[in-house]
């Protein structure tokens, strides 16, 4: 029950209540022990701060769930690759894992040499990529229209 697949959807949710919400769509999770323990979705336009990305706002809200700024043995799911802000942030935690939707060619933290993510951080990526895909494609093209 606890797949990868079945967390990314929740993100993607959450990729879809920041679309409704008039912000690019991207859902983050963080995952420890398969309980979620910080959730996140972009609310640059909302809060009016480049900062406020799903995975930031993801990762505070598991490290005060925790009381430390460490996540390690713990998953971030995001349904977007995560920019090189966030991934400085992934760092950081520590995190143990994270699980990406989609890639992000021209934002997207895989474009740095060296990676920017901590050297223990395992990386598993593609995990319902056309979903996330579809959904940036649609939030994207109802604002060309």
């Amino acid at each position: 029950m606890f797949t990868d697949e079945y967390f990314m959807e929740m993100a993607l949710a959450l990729a879809e209540e920041a679309a409704e919400d008039g912000e690019i769509p991207v859902g983050a999770l963080v995952v420890c022990q398969n309980r979620i323990i910080g959730k996140g979705r972009n609310q640059t336009e909302q809060l009016n701060d480049v900062t406020a990305h799903a995975e930031m706002i993801a990762i505070t809200a598991a490290t005060q769930a925790l009381g430390g700024k460490y996540l390690t043995n713990c998953t971030l799911y995001v349904t977007l690759e995560p920019c090189v802000m966030c991934a400085g942030a992934i760092f950081w935690a520590q995190l143990s894992r994270l699980v990406i939707g989609a890639d992000d060619p021209k934002r997207g933290y895989s474009r740095l040499t060296p990676s920017p993510l901590h050297p223990k951080t395992r990386v598993e990526t593609g995990v319902l990529a056309d979903e996330s895909r579809a959904l940036m494609a649609n939030f994207f093209g109802r604002l060309r229209t």
